[in-house]
């Protein structure tokens, strides 16, 4: 059995500050900084755009480090990291844990000797840039940011063997250097504390539709085109059906001309930015989430938010998501990332073919095997297997 580590001195850096600028990243190395501050490990986080007051409500054994703003310049935001990071007084770490390569970047050589550097790779940056446009040289730049950072880095942390692959294939990285720990979600969050009807009063969505409910950054590769087309093939067998869409994004006019095109008018409602605070409610609101994405999906922390909160969820076979439902129930997976698999699974969810997972069978599985308090500790373990 594993005897319990010492208190640490961890330094993280990351993307931007959360909640201020929300995503599955973001929410990531928060919460876990939160919960190894909260174990007693002295923790440094360095990100973007942390608001003056936070330093004042965190843990005594959390320090906070603002490198820049997100909204400056890339080569403002570049500068500024490497100024501020060189500026802080700080007394060297039992290990380094890397978030994003960008970032990751300016201050590779500040990086005190003799110090374990662990890389967590929650995806492959430029590969997910250029499948939203970059161009052609932006891309390439990415990649050699990519390998440059990887080159310098220990050992990596993937929330998948899918993106394992990735990171071993594209960045010819050795899996002896790779470790797999899911990702976590935080269940005194997330978690099912209204009915679904009361959810729905506060969020005023109509309390006899079926509801669908995804929140998505709106660009190609999360595949909302392709939910809104299996939302028209189904529409005659579940005529009451309503998808309530979260975020923001490039083909937000794009797919609303789809849903005129569709005639899915009222049918489907764009919400824009969802407040935080909103987002259990959302999910406890509606009958199921569903999770259409087309390719690089490492993990899906979506998947365990709405899991947590007792909704389950429908997702394609990409990328990591099989890996979080084929152990609770394997058809909650499409058998294809097409529209046509997408509707057929649909159908045969909401009209009862298939018998959709407990509120309470969802909230147990998530809160068993991907609560922090199991999460973090592993990978506590790997960050300091090496000090």
């Amino acid at each position: 059995m594993n005897q319990p580590l010492k208190p640490a001195s961890i330094l993280c850096i990351a993307h931007n500050w959360f909640p201020g600028y929300p995503g599955g990243l973001d929410r990531y190395v928060y919460e876990l900084t939160q919960h190894f501050a909260a174990e007693q490990d002295q923790v440094e986080l360095c990100v973007l755009g942390i608001p003056a007051l936070s330093a004042n409500t965190s843990p005594k054994t959390l320090r906070l480090t603002n490198l820049a703003e997100p909204e400056d310049s890339l080569w403002e935001r570049l500068w500024l990291i490497h100024k501020n990071f060189s500026r802080r007084q700080a007394a060297k770490p039992d290990v380094i844990n890397l978030h994003f390569s960008l970032y990751s970047l300016p201050i590779l050589h500040k990086l005190p000797a003799r110090v374990p550097v662990i890389f967590t790779f929650h995806g492959p940056w430029a590969s997910e840039c250029e499948q939203e446009g970059a161009s052609a040289l932006g891309v390439s730049v990415m990649k050699w940011i990519e390998r440059w950072v990887y080159h310098r880095c220990d050992r990596f942390i993937v929330l998948s063997k899918a993106f394992g692959t990735i990171l071993h294939e594209e960045y010819q990285i050795s899996w002896e250097k790779i470790d797999i720990v899911p990702g976590g979600v935080d269940t005194t969050r997330f978690q099912p504390n209204l009915s679904r009807q009361a959810a729905r009063a506060q969020l005023n969505w109509e309390a006899d539709r079926t509801i669908l409910f995804t929140s998505r950054r709106l660009v190609q590769r999360m595949g909302l085109d392709k939910l809104l087309t299996a939302l028209a093939q189904i529409k005659p067998q579940v005529p009451n059906l309503w998808l309530a869409i979260a975020g923001r994004g490039p083909l937000q006019e794009t797919l609303e001309r789809q849903v005129q095109e569709l005639a899915l008018e009222n049918d489907v409602k764009f919400l824009g930015f969802l407040p935080d605070e909103q987002l259990p409610i959302a999910y406890q609101a509606a009958d199921l989430t569903v999770v259409p994405s087309q390719s690089l999906e490492g993990f899906g922390l979506i998947l365990l938010e709405s899991l947590a909160c007792g909704t389950p969820t429908l997702c394609t076979p990409i990328g990591g998501m099989p890996e979080v439902l084929q152990p609770f129930c394997p058809h909650l997976i499409t058998q294809s990332a097409e529209a046509t698999a997408i509707a057929e699974r649909l159908r045969e969810l909401l009209t009862g073919e298939l018998p959709l997972p407990s509120r309470t069978d969802c909230q147990e599985y998530v809160s068993t095997h991907f609560d922090w308090h199991v999460i973090a500790p592993q990978i506590r373990r790997v960050l300091l297997e090496d000090t």
